[in-house]
């Protein structure tokens, strides 16, 4: 029968066996031998794919924390807009600097909108030049602008233009400053950060759902004999994909968690590593920026979020593959008779 099938250019089609789904998931008795897998648990091309997997989650999570930084910094340069002002009175000839910070400091300490003024002083003038101009500075000698820094009522601010004029009219070589101009291209900068970093985060994500189909039909190819066999004795589409699922799902899950441990270790590591930095010039100036280099809630949500979705995806696909790969070979079966 099996050589007239093959000259008419069918396949030959064997008999249904009974329970095959259960003859093909437990031993044959205790203590004998169990039943080969149809995917080798340990080979080649597994340990390639969780490290390929382990390394795009590495990269997503690192993306992630990234814009999830960047987002937590806009914000937080949002509402610093929105409380804080600084009024800069720059030196002059016959001109009492103390005098009129003292001045400034009145008019504005008055003015509906304002609710506490500080003048920053020589030592801490000092501090914020120390970065550029080094330790052991001299202000009376150098021609420093002074700073008057004012703390804005957010549901009521003041009237910045006439503010500026009341000051401007009183004092010589002043000017306000809101901030507005400044940090309003730093949040768009970080707006474009944010869609370039997602971008990325999905180029990535498609990346590994192709890897996962191209290693499914890989592993599918390389057992066609066993698959075929099963497949046209009685084994159901559904119960060869559930086979690769549960294996592409545990290669997917050990790849994820292996690649996103190491990125919340970089984070964890990276915040220890300033929060020690931090105590410089340089640090205060960076974490004006970006604060302690945190990721925050959702920043750690995201994280975890992106190992449970790959190794998900990893098994879905895996799954979709397979059935797709079984629907050719019965087409293909359907044509040669």
């Amino acid at each position: 029968m099996s050589r007239t099938a093959n000259r008419v250019g069918m396949a030959p089609r064997l008999p249904r066996l009974p329970n095959m789904r259960a003859s093909l998931g437990r031993a044959v008795r205790p203590g004998g031998p169990k039943p080969t897998p149809i995917i080798p648990r340990q080979n080649v091309a597994g340990r390639a794919l969780t490290l390929v997997i382990a390394i795009m989650t590495f990269l997503c999570c690192l993306t992630t924390g990234a814009v999830s930084l960047v987002a937590d910094a806009a914000t937080r340069w949002q509402s610093q807009i929105a409380r804080e002002a600084t009024i800069q009175i720059r030196p002059g000839e016959d001109f009492d600097m103390a005098e009129a910070l003292q001045r400034a400091r009145t008019i504005a300490a008055e003015f509906p909108g304002v609710i506490d003024t500080q003048i920053i002083d020589d030592e801490e003038t000092s501090r914020l030049l120390e970065p550029w101009l080094g330790t052991g500075l001299d202000l009376s000698e150098l021609p420093v602008p002074r700073l008057i820094l004012l703390t804005i009522d957010e549901t009521s601010p003041p009237d910045f233009p006439a503010l500026r004029a009341a000051l401007t009219a009183e004092i010589e070589n002043l000017s306000l400053d809101d901030h507005r101009s400044w940090v309003d291209r730093l949040v768009k900068m970080a707006g474009t950060t944010i869609v370039i970093g997602i971008t990325v985060l999905v180029m990535m994500i498609i990346a590994t759902i192709l890897t996962v189909v191209f290693a499914t039909r890989g592993a599918m190819a390389g057992n066609d004999p066993i698959i075929e066999v099963l497949h046209f004795v009685g084994a159901e589409a559904r119960f060869i994909a559930r086979e690769f699922r549960r294996h592409f799902l545990l290669i997917g899950l050990r790849g994820a968690v292996t690649g996103g441990g190491v990125a919340l270790l970089i984070f964890g590591l990276f915040h220890v590593w300033s929060l020690n930095a931090m105590a410089t010039p340089e640090g205060d100036q960076t974490s004006a920026l970006f604060g302690n280099f945190a990721i925050g809630l959702t920043g750690w949500l995201g994280v975890g979020g992106l190992i449970i979705m790959i190794a998900a995806l990893t098994a879905i696909t895996s799954h979709v593959t397979v059935l797709n790969y079984l629907g050719e070979m019965d087409r293909r079966a359907l044509e040669q008779r």
